[in-house]
C-alpha cells in the first residue's frame, strides 16, 4: 500500500534538486497559493500559470500545479476577483489546487532548465556561464555500533551526504571503543542503568553540502539505534560545487551559424529564430541561457563563446554583440518549456513508489504568433 504523499513531501523532493537558496533574491519561489498539508494524487507541470492552465487543471482534477514562472511575482495589495489575476486565485482556492514555483533556482540547479536546454543540443563539457553560488561543505563524524554501521551509512548517503562527483557512499571509517553510563530516566539500546558500558564502535566520517546538512543529520539520527547519538559537525574550507546561470560548452564539430540556427528550431520546436551575425561563420563554442539573458552577452563573449543562445534580445544590445563579433540566436523566452518534461521525469523517478499521476500541461503559453 502506497503512503500518503502531501504537498510538503513533493516540495522537499523538488528542493533536493533545486534548493530555494539558489534562487535570486528578487525571485519569488516556493509555495504560491494553497497549503503544505494537502494530500497529492495528481500533479501538473506547466511553464506559466494562466487562467487557461488553471481551467485545464480543474478539468484534470489536479491537486498540485508546479510552475516555472511564479504566479505571484510582485507583491499584491488587493485581490480583485474581476481582474485576471484575481480570477485565477479564486479558481485555485475554490478548487483546492496548490501552486508551487521553481524558477531561477531551477535555472541554476544541476540538471535544471539550462542543462536540459544544453542537453537537447548535445553540448559537451558544459560549465556554468555566470557563476553565482559555491556550496559550503561540512563534515559529519558519527559513532555507531559495528552491527548498525551499514544502516547509518546508507541513511547518510540517501540523504545527500557522502557524494563526491559521480561517487556515492564516500566515507572514512575507523574502529574504536565507545563508553557510556546510562543514568536514571534512560532507555539504553545497549547496557544497563548505572553501569559503565564499553562498546565496539565505528566512527563514520563523511562530507555533506550545507543545503543537505539538516536532512542528513535527521536521517542519521533516525537510523541510529542509540537514544542519544554522539556526532560532530565541522565546517570545511574545501570548495564545493559551483552553481550558476546559463551554460557554456562545445559542439562535437563546427557548423555554420545558419545550420546551427536551423538545428535549434528543430530541437526546441520553435517556428522561427532571430539570428545576429554572419550566417556562414563556423561556430563550435556555445553559450546558452534560457529565458531573458540579454545582459550576459558580454560574459558569453569573454568566456570564448562563438554563439550565444538566449531570449528577449533588444535592438541596441544586438548591435553591440554583433560589433564585438559574437553571434546570437534568439529562439524566444518560451524554450524554457523544456522544464515541463524535465520536472515530470524527475518527479516520476523520485515518487515512483507512490500512486501519484504526473502530467504536463497541454496549454501553449507562448504569447507570440509567427506569421
Amino acid at each position: 500500500m502506497s503512503k500518503k504523499v502531501t504537498n510538503s513531501d513533493v516540495f522537499k523532493v523538488l528542493e533536493s534538486w533545486a534548493p530555494r537558496n539558489l534562487a535570486y533574491e528578487w525571485d519569488n519561489v516556493g509555495l504560491q497559493i494553497g497549503t503544505y498539508n494537502n494530500q497529492v494524487k495528481k500533479i501538473m507541470i506547466t511553464l506559466d500559470v494562466l487562467e487557461s492552465v488553471v481551467d485545464e487543471a480543474i478539468e484534470e482534477n489536479v491537486d498540485l500545479i508546479i510552475a516555472h514562472h511564479p504566479l505571484l511575482f510582485k507583491s499584491i495589495k488587493q485581490i480583485n476577483l474581476n481582474s485576471n489575476q484575481g480570477k485565477i486565485i479564486q479558481k485555485l482556492i475554490q478548487n483546492n489546487i496548490t501552486v508551487y514555483a521553481s524558477h531561477t533556482n531551477l535555472d541554476i540547479a544541476d540538471g535544471g532548465v539550462n542543462d536540459l536546454l544544453a542537453e537537447q543540443l548535445d553540448l559537451k563539457s558544459t560549465k556554468p556561464l555566470v557563476e553565482e553560488y559555491q556550496e559550503e561543505l561540512f563534515k559529519i563524524a558519527v559513532f555507531v555500533p559495528v552491527s548498525k554501521m551499514e544502516k547509518v551509512l546508507d541513511a547518510l548517503s540517501k540523504s545527500g551526504a557522502g557524494h563526491i562527483g559521480n561517487y556515492s557512499h564516500c566515507t572514512f571509517q575507523s574502529n574504536g571503543q565507545g563508553t557510556f553510563k546510562p543514568l536514571e530516566g534512560t532507555n539504553p539500546y545497549i547496557g544497563s542503568k548505572g553501569k559503565l558500558e564499553k562498546v565496539d564502535e565505528v566512527k563514520i566520517e563523511t562530507i555533506v553540502p550545507n543545503n543537505k546538512l539538516s536532512n542528513a543529520i535527521q536521517e542519521m539520527i533516525k537510523a541510529h539505534p542509540y537514544e542519544e547519538v554522539a556526532y560532530d559537525v565541522y565546517p570545511l574550507n574545501n570548495k564545493g560545487r559551483t552553481f550558476g546561470l546559463g551554460r557554456i560548452g562545445q559542439l562535437s564539430e563546427k557548423v555554420t551559424l545558419q545550420a546551427f540556427a536551423e538545428h535549434i528550431k528543430k530541437m526546441y520546436d520553435v517556428p522561427a529564430v532571430r539570428v545576429i551575425g554572419n550566417l556562414t561563420k563556423k561556430v563550435e563554442s556555445v553559450a546558452i541561457l534560457g529565458g531573458s539573458g540579454e545582459k550576459y552577452y558580454s560574459v558569453a563573449k569573454h568566456k570564448g563563446a562563438d554563439v550565444y543562445i538566449t531570449g528577449d534580445m533588444t535592438f541596441h544590445a544586438a548591435q553591440q554583440a554583433e560589433q564585438m563579433g559574437l553571434s546570437i540566436i534568439d529562439p524566444g523566452h518560451h524554450v524554457e518549456k523544456v522544464m515541463k518534461q524535465g520536472v515530470k521525469n524527475y518527479l516520476s523517478e523520485k515518487l515512483e513508489e507512490d500512486e501519484i499521476e504526473i502530467i504536463t500541461s497541454n496549454i501553449d503559453t507562448e504569447p507570440f504568433k509567427f506569421i
